[in-house]
């Protein structure tokens, strides 16, 4: 196992993965709020990418190495419900856009 500092190479690469999704999603998160619409949104994949991330948070608890790692986990997590809680917002707001 390659080692850098007691942070395992495996943690460094799974960080910056999660690093990666951590700036696309406030991205995501404005364009919600901008764009005051459901249309062209898929619920569904944000749900997807949601138990993914729980996924990942399981399999740090279940491997017994609570590592920094989880932060990356929790923060995206927070940032995905986020998105969904703005997707059902925007539904609403078609809702009554229509009346």
């Amino acid at each position: 196992m390659i080692t850098l500092a007691g942070i395992t190479l495996s943690e460094i690469f799974e960080t910056c993965f999660l690093l990666c999704f951590a700036v696309a999603w406030p991205v995501n998160i404005a364009k919600s709020l901008r764009a005051r619409t459901a249309k062209g949104r898929s619920v569904a994949f944000e749900f997807c990418v949601l138990l993914g991330y729980f996924f990942g948070i399981a399999a740090k608890l279940v491997d017994d190495h609570l590592s920094y790692v989880v932060v990356f986990y929790v923060i995206n997590t927070l940032m995905v419900l986020i998105d969904i809680a703005l997707y059902y917002r925007n539904v609403r707001l078609d809702k009554l856009a229509q009346r």
